[in-house]
């Protein structure tokens, strides 16, 4: 009777622990996703269609058409540009603007337009010196102070 009883306890903590096992390769399958270029994306073939991707690239200028929280817009790399669909749970961040670089992680639908359904994008110029004659930048906005010295701010 102990030993029948030993083989219930045993078989229970193979199925739990197989369950769990399970759980896990299958979280880690559905939360990867593969970074490309989008001159590697449009290499990809029909692997394209079928991964979760991250794809990188500057916004063109003038292309961000937002509606609501949702937003379409072209990311350029190089000559080659690649049209955006974002529907997210969170509306773009305030940092996505113009020739900033973005981020779009989602799918590549067979229509060529790659469907995002996260959107990260950082400044492309909002932390770089001031060009001749511009204002703006970390480095006028240091000089705009009172301070006239050219010594640099103590940290």
């Amino acid at each position: 009777m102990k030993s029948n009883q030993g083989t219930r306890i045993g078989i229970a903590i193979l199925v739990v622990l197989g369950a769990i096992l399970y759980l896990a390769v299958s979280g880690v399958q559905a939360n990867k996703s593969y970074y490309v270029t989008i001159q590697e994306l449009h290499g990809m073939g029909d692997k394209a269609y079928t991964r979760h991707l991250r794809v990188a690239g500057f916004v063109q200028p003038g292309s961000i058409q937002r509606n609501g929280s949702d937003a379409k817009f072209v990311l350029v790399e190089n000559n080659l540009t690649l049209p955006v669909t974002y529907q997210g749970e969170e509306p773009p961040p305030d940092t996505f603007k113009d020739n900033s670089q973005a981020l779009a992680i989602g799918t590549f639908g067979r229509d060529g337009v790659f469907h995002a359904t996260q959107l990260q994008a950082k400044c492309a110029s909002k932390y770089a010196p001031a060009q001749p004659g511009q204002q703006g930048g970390a480095l006028s906005a240091r000089s705009a102070g009172t301070n006239s010295s050219t010594t640099p701010a103590p940290r």
